[in-house]
Protein backbone atom coordinates (compact mmCIF):
# COMPACT_ATOMS: atom_id res chain seq x y z
CA UNK A 1 0.00 0.00 0.00
CA UNK A 2 2.79 2.33 1.22
CA UNK A 3 4.82 1.50 -2.05
CA UNK A 4 2.44 2.78 -4.26
CA UNK A 5 2.40 6.08 -2.25
CA UNK A 6 6.34 6.13 -2.44
CA UNK A 7 6.86 5.47 -6.61
CA UNK A 8 4.09 8.09 -6.79
CA UNK A 9 6.07 10.52 -4.81
CA UNK A 10 9.37 9.59 -6.47
CA UNK A 11 7.16 9.70 -9.89
CA UNK A 12 6.14 13.35 -8.97
CA UNK A 13 9.11 14.63 -7.52
CA UNK A 14 12.07 13.54 -9.58
CA UNK A 15 13.56 12.44 -6.89
CA UNK A 16 14.80 9.18 -4.84
CA UNK A 17 13.56 8.91 -1.70
CA UNK A 18 16.12 7.86 1.45
CA UNK A 19 14.96 4.90 3.39
CA UNK A 20 14.82 7.87 6.41
CA UNK A 21 12.36 9.79 4.23
CA UNK A 22 10.07 6.87 3.53
CA UNK A 23 10.09 5.92 7.39
CA UNK A 24 9.38 9.36 8.35
CA UNK A 25 6.46 9.40 5.65
CA UNK A 26 5.11 5.71 6.82
CA UNK A 27 4.88 7.84 10.77
CA UNK A 28 2.93 10.39 9.01
CA UNK A 29 0.30 8.66 6.68
CA UNK A 30 -2.23 5.94 7.81
CA UNK A 31 -4.30 3.56 6.40
CA UNK A 32 -8.10 3.76 6.04
CA UNK A 33 -10.51 1.62 4.22
CA UNK A 34 -14.12 2.86 3.06
CA UNK A 35 -17.15 0.78 1.98
CA UNK A 36 -18.78 1.56 -0.90
CA UNK A 37 -21.09 4.65 -0.19
CA UNK A 38 -19.36 5.30 2.85
CA UNK A 39 -17.81 9.20 3.40
CA UNK A 40 -14.73 10.71 3.65
CA UNK A 41 -16.13 13.75 4.13
CA UNK A 42 -19.61 15.07 4.02
CA UNK A 43 -20.66 18.76 3.07
CA UNK A 44 -20.83 20.89 6.26
CA UNK A 45 -17.95 19.27 7.99
CA UNK A 46 -14.07 20.64 8.46
CA UNK A 47 -11.85 18.73 6.11
CA UNK A 48 -9.65 16.67 8.61
CA UNK A 49 -7.54 14.52 5.72
CA UNK A 50 -5.84 14.41 1.75
CA UNK A 51 -6.21 11.20 1.10
CA UNK A 52 -4.31 9.14 -1.83
CA UNK A 53 -6.37 6.07 -3.09
CA UNK A 54 -3.95 2.87 -3.41
CA UNK A 55 -7.30 1.17 -4.90
CA UNK A 56 -10.72 1.46 -5.66
CA UNK A 57 -12.62 4.90 -6.47
CA UNK A 58 -14.90 7.41 -5.30
CA UNK A 59 -16.61 10.77 -6.33
CA UNK A 60 -16.75 14.42 -5.15
CA UNK A 61 -20.55 15.99 -4.84
CA UNK A 62 -22.61 18.16 -3.52
CA UNK A 63 -26.16 18.63 -3.38
CA UNK A 64 -27.92 21.56 -5.44
CA UNK A 65 -31.32 23.28 -3.76
CA UNK A 66 -33.49 20.77 -5.79
CA UNK A 67 -31.29 17.55 -3.91
CA UNK A 68 -29.81 17.06 -6.89
CA UNK A 69 -25.73 16.12 -6.64
CA UNK A 70 -23.89 17.51 -9.06
CA UNK A 71 -20.63 15.38 -9.76
CA UNK A 72 -17.17 17.80 -8.92
CA UNK A 73 -14.82 15.55 -8.84
CA UNK A 74 -13.57 11.52 -9.85
CA UNK A 75 -11.08 9.65 -8.13
CA UNK A 76 -9.40 6.46 -9.13
CA UNK A 77 -5.79 4.86 -7.80
CA UNK A 78 -3.49 6.94 -7.41
CA UNK A 79 -5.52 10.70 -7.23
CA UNK A 80 -6.28 12.62 -4.40
CA UNK A 81 -9.32 13.02 -2.75
CA UNK A 82 -9.72 16.00 -0.37
CA UNK A 83 -11.61 19.52 -0.48
CA UNK A 84 -8.31 21.43 -0.23
CA UNK A 85 -10.64 24.79 0.94
CA UNK A 86 -11.44 23.08 3.77
CA UNK A 87 -8.37 21.94 4.73
CA UNK A 88 -6.16 25.01 4.10
CA UNK A 89 -8.91 27.37 5.02
CA UNK A 90 -10.82 25.62 7.99
CA UNK A 91 -14.02 26.19 7.17
CA UNK A 92 -16.87 23.74 6.36
CA UNK A 93 -17.14 21.87 3.08
CA UNK A 94 -19.37 22.13 0.56
CA UNK A 95 -18.41 18.86 -0.93
CA UNK A 96 -19.36 15.42 -0.30
CA UNK A 97 -16.58 12.69 -0.89
CA UNK A 98 -17.99 8.84 -0.66
CA UNK A 99 -16.46 5.94 -1.97
CA UNK A 100 -17.88 4.34 -5.06
CA UNK A 101 -15.81 1.47 -4.81
CA UNK A 102 -14.72 -0.69 -1.90
CA UNK A 103 -11.77 1.97 -1.41
CA UNK A 104 -8.24 1.76 0.02
CA UNK A 105 -6.02 4.84 0.83
CA UNK A 106 -3.78 6.53 2.74
CA UNK A 107 -4.56 9.57 4.21
CA UNK A 108 -2.83 12.50 6.04
CA UNK A 109 -3.69 15.57 7.85
CA UNK A 110 -2.64 19.14 6.30
CA UNK A 111 -0.45 19.56 9.29
CA UNK A 112 1.21 16.40 9.07
CA UNK A 113 1.68 17.08 5.01
CA UNK A 114 2.94 20.37 5.53
CA UNK A 115 5.68 19.01 8.82
CA UNK A 116 6.85 16.14 5.79
CA UNK A 117 7.63 19.23 3.34
CA UNK A 118 9.75 20.96 5.42
CA UNK A 119 11.59 18.02 6.31
CA UNK A 120 11.61 15.80 2.67
CA UNK A 121 12.76 18.28 -0.30
CA UNK A 122 10.65 15.55 -2.73
CA UNK A 123 7.37 16.46 -1.14
CA UNK A 124 7.95 19.79 -1.70
CA UNK A 125 8.76 19.35 -5.67
CA UNK A 126 5.84 17.03 -5.85
CA UNK A 127 3.42 19.53 -4.22
CA UNK A 128 4.37 22.17 -7.17
CA UNK A 129 4.08 19.79 -10.05
CA UNK A 130 1.06 18.57 -8.63
CA UNK A 131 -0.49 22.19 -8.25
CA UNK A 132 0.16 22.80 -11.70
CA UNK A 133 -1.61 19.87 -13.17
CA UNK A 134 -4.36 20.78 -10.84
CA UNK A 135 -4.42 24.67 -12.48
CA UNK A 136 -4.20 23.24 -15.59
CA UNK A 137 -6.77 20.86 -15.30
CA UNK A 138 -9.05 22.86 -13.69
CA UNK A 139 -8.45 25.75 -16.28
CA UNK A 140 -9.03 22.90 -19.13
CA UNK A 141 -12.44 22.28 -17.75
CA UNK A 142 -13.72 25.29 -16.76
CA UNK A 143 -13.10 26.03 -20.51
CA UNK A 144 -14.36 23.25 -21.70
CA UNK A 145 -17.33 23.76 -19.80
CA UNK A 146 -17.83 27.43 -21.01
CA UNK A 147 -16.07 26.93 -24.08
CA UNK A 148 -17.50 23.70 -26.06
CA UNK A 149 -20.69 21.66 -26.94
CA UNK A 150 -21.86 18.82 -24.87
CA UNK A 151 -20.55 16.41 -27.44
CA UNK A 152 -16.77 18.01 -27.35
CA UNK A 153 -16.68 17.66 -23.92
CA UNK A 154 -17.99 14.11 -24.10
CA UNK A 155 -15.00 13.32 -26.83
CA UNK A 156 -12.08 14.90 -24.26
CA UNK A 157 -13.84 13.20 -21.47
CA UNK A 158 -13.13 9.72 -22.88
CA UNK A 159 -9.62 10.33 -24.68
CA UNK A 160 -8.10 12.16 -21.32
CA UNK A 161 -10.38 9.44 -18.74
CA UNK A 162 -11.19 6.51 -20.88
CA UNK A 163 -10.79 4.20 -17.89
CA UNK A 164 -13.75 6.14 -15.81
CA UNK A 165 -16.23 4.38 -18.42
CA UNK A 166 -15.61 1.34 -16.73
CA UNK A 167 -16.01 2.58 -13.09
CA UNK A 168 -18.21 5.15 -13.09
CA UNK A 169 -22.14 4.91 -14.10
CA UNK A 170 -23.40 6.81 -16.65
CA UNK A 171 -25.26 9.52 -14.48
CA UNK A 172 -22.52 10.52 -12.52
CA UNK A 173 -20.29 10.88 -15.61
CA UNK A 174 -23.49 13.13 -17.08
CA UNK A 175 -23.28 15.28 -14.05
CA UNK A 176 -19.56 15.32 -14.52
CA UNK A 177 -19.82 16.99 -17.50
CA UNK A 178 -23.02 18.94 -17.11
CA UNK A 179 -25.28 17.38 -19.23
CA UNK A 180 -28.44 14.96 -18.71
CA UNK A 181 -28.53 10.95 -18.50
CA UNK A 182 -30.24 11.17 -21.60
CA UNK A 183 -28.03 13.67 -23.33
CA UNK A 184 -24.89 11.32 -22.52
CA UNK A 185 -26.98 8.03 -23.92
CA UNK A 186 -27.52 10.09 -26.96
CA UNK A 187 -23.55 11.54 -27.80
CA UNK A 188 -22.66 7.71 -27.05
CA UNK A 189 -24.69 6.58 -29.42
CA UNK A 190 -23.47 8.98 -32.07
CA UNK A 191 -19.67 9.21 -31.13
CA UNK A 192 -19.94 5.08 -31.52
Amino acid sequence: MYQKLIDYIEEYSGFKLSVSEIELIKSKVHPKMLRKRQYLQRAGDLGKYTAFITKGAMRQFCVDDKGNEKIVQLYIENYWADDRASLTRSEPSEYNIQAWEDTEMLIITVKDFYLLAEEIPAIVQMLRVMDDRHVIGLHKRLNSMICTTAEERYLQFINRHPHFLQRFPQHFIASYLGVTKETLSRLKRQTF
